[in-house]
């Protein structure tokens, strides 16, 4: 049974029996063994043009006629995670895998693997340091050492059919809460699962729920925060581009917990495509039933609205979130009260982000002791990271927790592109830390991270190699938190920038040693005087890296010198003319035309004319442009 537009805004499920008809039908109506072709339309591959992919897809099955029989067509889903192979196409039933899709390779594509059976060899994945070509999906290790629960639909249905999203067991969480538990039994089933906010501060859910439901009668608020912030995050995006129903359902479940009937999404302006499809999700969760008013016959009323956010990073923090919604200025403010007990509106409010109120539909459905059973004594289930940086497989990745970061960087990521080497991990995004390439056995746990001198975080993790200066690293993520900063306490608003403006010093060699401990008194004291965890956690690029990284700094301040070669007012180019071939590919790079000699013959730099931006060595294929 495929439902059309016109039946969904006929059908409204009033029964948890009904539901389980319907989503019987559903499952009865799809032939698992039948032919499939599934492209990914998540942000990243549409923006690699997997849209011309599926209608160029779409011609060549038209024109093979009656010769093939696909079922349901072509179905366009949200990220698979592989970003940087992306257009993704993927063949049903035997999840044969095709990368980095053309429209030019529709034709052959039908031809050869839906009509014959053949693979298309130009198409599958090699293994960036075997060579090996790989056929299938859980044959890719970027795969393969996944534990995928957040993700599980994402890439199997499309987000804007809510059929597809039943079929896959949807709203399973909401009906077993409304009509076999009480409110207190599904708190109950949150703490005893151990999941804790993936947010960034990893307080348990359950707790915080607890919290809000002792205030009994009176309005009451959950909150979504979808204002993803961190550079190089989109975990959350993901999430809510590709598995809608997820969220919605987690947020009714929680607000059937704490009493209350109303919920707020407070999704970044940026993500018109999460929005899209959060708003489909909405109007067709609603038009069965599954929201508003009598939920399942339930007698539950409850209900979703969408607030955009403005891109401000500080509106991350709950109570700056809270008034933001309530039209104010995206500040926070002390605490006590808390959100549970003061928050949105003056009224008790329960906030989580995307991806624990994903988990917590997970929880309901399949059982507490499942997620339990799942990842660390002290921090249970999974993590989504998205993985970026210098490292070969680029993308998002869902990890149980526990899992060592070598796992994740050199197996999942395939390690780091070319000879270089892996250096260094920042997780947590801006307010998180940066852990060597010797704490690569490092479990991926709340507490062993911080205990490291990072952080969970939302679940950023950039890779570093060795051409990554990690004084300059530290000074980019000061720079953001300064620029993000809403400056209403002191310590952030006129720490933070002094910290950026040590920093920048010693990347232009001046400096002495005492600077360093100043930074450490200095660090000490936005952690302890700033109002939010924007400021708190301020301060940790730099400690971290000055835990794991001093030399480097002491090399900027002590020789003048930048180890990575990144620090322009440090470093100089030559060329060496034992290796240079007269090729003139860096001349022709060199915007300045600091660079001469004759064709076949070694060239020569003229420093007065060199800005050092790099191109002559980035060009060069002989290693013949050095950096001193």
């Amino acid at each position: 049974m495929q439902a059309t537009a016109k039946d969904t805004a006929e059908l409204r499920l009033g029964s948890l029996e009904e539901l389980e008809k319907l989503r019987g039908e559903l499952r009865a109506a799809e032939d698992p063994n039948q032919t499939r072709i599934i492209v990914c339309h998540g942000t990243g591959c549409i923006a690699n043009g997997s849209a011309g992919v599926t209608e160029a897809l779409k011609a060549a099955l038209a024109a093979a006629g009656e010769d093939i029989e696909v079922m349901p067509g072509i179905k366009t889903t949200g990220c698979h995670g592989f970003c940087s192979r992306g257009p993704l196409v993927i063949i049903k039933p035997k999840n044969i895998f095709y990368q980095q899709v053309k429209p030019g390779d529709a034709e052959e594509i039908v031809q050869k693997t839906i009509k014959a059976g053949e693979m298309v060899e130009r198409l599958l994945y090699k293994h960036p340091q075997t060579g090996e070509t790989i056929e299938t999906t859980e044959d890719i290790p970027f795969y393969a050492g996944q534990e995928r629960v957040v993700l599980a639909n994402i890439g199997q249905i499309d987000p804007t059919k809510i059929e597809d999203a039943l079929r896959a067991g949807a709203y399973a969480g909401v009906a077993k809460a409304l009509t076999n538990m009480e409110p207190k039994q599904v708190i109950e089933a949150v703490i005893n699962s151990g999941l804790r906010g993936r947010g960034g501060a990893g307080f348990p859910t359950g707790i915080k729920w607890n919290l809000a439901a002792k205030h009994e009668g009176g309005q009451k608020y959950v909150l979504c925060n979808a204002d993803e912030g961190d550079p190089g995050a989109f975990m959350d995006r993901s999430v809510m581009e590709g598995d809608p129903h997820a969220v919605v359902e987690g947020m009714i479940i929680g607000g059937y917990a704490i009493g209350a009937d109303t919920g707020y999404v407070y999704v970044r302006a940026e993500y018109p495509l999460a929005i899209k499809h959060l708003e489909k999700a909405l109007k067709d969760a609603r038009a069965y039933g599954l929201l508003g008013e009598n939920i399942l016959g339930s007698g539950f009323n409850f209900d979703i609205r969408i607030n955009r956010g403005a891109g401000a990073f500080v509106c991350g923090e709950e109570t700056a979130l809270m008034r933001s919604v309530e039209g104010k200025v995206g500040e926070p403010v002390p605490r006590p009260p808390y959100p549970s007990d003061k928050g949105l509106f003056g009224k008790p409010s329960v906030l989580n982000n995307v991806e624990t109120w994903a988990n917590v539909s997970r929880i309901l459905d399949k059982g507490a002791d499942w997620f339990a059973g799942l990842g660390t004594e002290k921090s249970k289930g999974t993590k989504v990271f998205a993985l970026v940086g210098k490292v070969n497989n680029v993308g998002l990745v869902e990890v149980p927790m526990g899992i060592k970061l070598r796992e994740i960087v050199m197996e999942i990521g395939g390690g780091v592109p070319g000879s270089d080497h892996f250096k260094a991990v920042q997780t947590g995004g801006p307010s998180g830390g940066c852990l060597p390439w010797q704490d690569a056995d490092l479990p991926v746990d709340f507490d062993s991270l911080i205990a490291a001198g990072s952080m969970m975080g939302s679940g950023g993790m950039i890779v570093m190699d060795d051409r990554d200066c990690m004084v300059d690293v530290a000074k980019y993520f000061l720079g953001f938190l300064e620029e993000e900063s809403c400056g209403k306490c002191f310590p952030c608003r006129l720490g933070v920038p002094r910290l950026r403006e040590t920093l920048n010093r010693f990347s232009k060699g001046e400096g002495t040693v005492e600077d360093i401990d100043d930074l450490y008194s200095l660090a000490e004291a936005i952690k302890a005087g700033s109002l939010c965890a924007l400021g708190g956690t301020a301060p940790n690029a730099v400690l971290s890296t000055l835990r794991y990284f001093r030399d480097e700094y002491e090399a900027h301040i002590l020789e003048h010198r930048c180890p990575a070669g990144v620090c322009k007012d440090l470093i100089t180019y030559s060329i060496d003319p034992e290796v240079c071939t007269g090729c003139r590919a860096c001349a022709r790079a060199c915007p300045q035309n600091a660079i001469t000699g004759e064709k076949k013959k070694p060239h020569t730099i003229d420093e007065s004319l060199c800005i050092r931006c790099g191109m002559c060595f980035e060009s060069c294929k002989f290693g013949a442009v050095q950096v001193q």
